[in-house]
């Protein structure tokens, strides 16, 4: 009996260390990074994460005002003053020479060519043309020599702040986003942009074989180093040859929009092949991935009914506890909800034409927004706004969702 005591001691013990460890490495929850003043103090922080402080004039409200009035806000009455706020947010995110921070501070006071592509297009969508280009040209001498593009920029345009890698998913962000401002705006793409167009195809084509290979494994949205490659890789790839399909087309040049367009076929039926057909992070694990959503319309010119099942098996099964989405089902769990991947559903939804599903999570993104209107990057499982508001991805993708659920 004394021996069966002492291990059921020393289990309990050796479970109470190990309760106690786990809680002390524990990740602490996100908090609210920045406050209503975030336009009048965040010039300090990006000056500090740039090699040299970066000229960005406030903006007074007469100023926010007649730059409103040059376009217009996309969507009805219902989530005007979010959308509204959302433009505000954008265009005070940008700067001179075009680069548009992800958040206000921090980490996030960085240009991503994923988070300036969906700006680009939110601004064209509104009515701001120039902005929209601005947005893309600042990619133009960022472009490596191999074509591609780094993870992130400083925001003086002086390069990578670090050695962090690559990643190969910017080519297509970049891509569709030349081809979505061309759209929406009517206007020819800038010379210097079918430069960065005309190379940047050729990246991805390179880096696909045309279509016949997977790229290699590189870091994604998730922001992690990878060695296989993902869904959130290779996917917009293909949305990224499409549109440089379309783009070529409209000039006249057949021969590269018909390579464009045939890589862009096989290496979807590559992604059919690999990841099919629950389309998991990694092919044959890592869970349903919001990825899923980047190949649906607006990314695609169609999909197939494997593709909606799966993100809608990823939209049932990353639902964390304040309402929202997590990245992935293979995300930490740690109930955090994440309004980028929840507003890229909704985008998706509204663009295949699914206006209840798109409207049922753009009203839970604006019940998310701050006291002071911003949309926020997390929201913690009691429903309280977390890290950077606003964050750049959702103010464009909200702003996105309501042009298209308007276009109906």
């Amino acid at each position: 009996m004394r021996r069966i005591a002492a291990v059921v001691l020393g289990m309990a013990v050796a479970l109470a260390v190990t309760v106690l460890l786990g809680a002390e490495r524990a990740e602490p929850l996100p908090t609210l990074r920045n406050g209503a003043d975030w336009r009048t103090t965040s010039a300090l922080a990006h000056a500090a994460y740039a090699s040299t402080p970066v000229e960005r004039p406030t903006a007074s409200n007469m100023t926010d005002a007649a730059w409103l009035r040059s376009g217009s806000i996309p969507g009805g009455t219902a989530r005007r003053e979010v959308v509204r706020q959302a433009l505000l947010d954008l265009h005070a995110l940008m700067q001179a020479n075009g680069a548009v921070a992800a958040g206000p501070d921090g980490p996030w006071a960085y240009a991503w060519p994923r988070d300036n592509a969906f700006v680009a297009v939110a601004f064209a969508v509104s009515g701001h043309p120039d902005d929209a280009w601005r947005a893309l040209d600042f990619f133009v001498p960022a472009q490596l020599r191999d074509d591609g593009f780094e993870a992130r920029y400083r925001l003086d345009g002086t390069g990578p702040p670090d050695d962090r890698t690559p990643q190969t998913d910017g080519a297509g962000w970049l891509l569709w986003a030349i081809e979505g401002v061309r759209t929406a705006s009517g206007e020819p793409v800038p010379r210097e942009l079918r430069a960065l167009r005309d190379r940047a195809t050729e990246h991805v084509l390179h880096l696909t074989e045309d279509g016949r290979r997977l790229p290699p494994a590189s870091p994604d949205y998730w922001e992690v180093p990878e060695r296989r490659v993902t869904l959130g890789t290779v996917a917009p790839m293909v949305a990224g040859l499409e549109a440089s399909s379309r783009g070529y087309a409209a000039t006249g040049d057949s021969l590269r929009s018909s390579r464009s367009v045939t890589a862009a076929f096989s290496l979807r039926a590559l992604i059919d092949e690999h990841f099919g057909p629950r389309y998991e992070r990694h092919g044959d694990s890592g869970g349903p991935d919001a990825a899923a959503a980047m190949l649906l319309p607006p990314f695609a010119a169609s999909a197939g009914p494997g593709v909606l099942a799966a993100v809608r098996a990823y939209a049932d099964q990353a639902r964390r506890p304040a309402g929202g989405l997590a990245p992935g089902v293979g995300w930490k769990s740690d109930g955090v909800s994440w309004t980028p991947e929840t507003a890229l559903i909704a985008y998706t939804a509204a663009a295949r034409g699914d206006d209840v599903t798109a409207t049922r999570w753009q009203d839970w993104l604006a019940r998310q927004a701050t006291g002071w209107g911003s949309l926020p990057e997390k929201v913690l499982p009691d429903g309280r706004p977390a890290g950077p508001a606003p964050l750049a991805w959702t103010a464009a993708l909200f702003v996105l969702t309501e042009h298209e659920l308007a276009q109906r």
